[in-house]
């Protein structure tokens, strides 16, 4: 069955997510470090393969008063992006405070900062995920 990913945009890292078969639940699946300008298109490319997704969600970082600001316009124009590069349906979803809840869950896990460092974009791409699966299947 066709999957969603989740995608985490941020300046350094992304973090990637995919649902399960059904699309109950979602799972993190990497973090992509961006290192050159479009370095990370071919990798999610390969992950939209390998994984069989048929959309893509990414986080749209809205203020706490529900305006976006310049953040959420970049990750609009990363998302437009995706749409003409990997011709695939792109959802926007607001994921405030989704890397938020993913620090604190780590830090009650007690996970030291190196490893959280190493997992929160993930995390927090399997959390924004999850909401939208979950708004889906009200």
């Amino acid at each position: 069955m066709p999957r969603i990913m989740g995608l985490d945009y941020g300046d350094k890292r992304i973090g990637v997510a995919v649902s399960d078969a059904f699309g109950w639940t979602a799972q993190g699946v990497e973090v992509i470090v961006r290192k050159t300008e479009g370095d990370y298109l071919e990798r999610i490319r390969e992950l939209v393969r390998e994984h069989e997704v048929e959309s893509i969600v990414v986080g749209l970082p809205k203020n706490m008063n529900g305006t976006i600001g310049p953040r959420g316009e970049i990750c609009q124009a990363f998302a437009e992006e995706l749409r003409q590069t990997l011709d695939i349906a792109v959802h926007m979803w607001d994921e405030r405070l989704t890397t938020v809840a993913a620090q604190r869950t780590l830090l009650e896990a007690d996970v030291s900062r190196a490893k959280r460092k190493q997992v929160v974009d993930k995390m927090a791409a399997a959390l924004l995920l999850q909401n939208y699966l979950d708004s889906k299947t009200r």
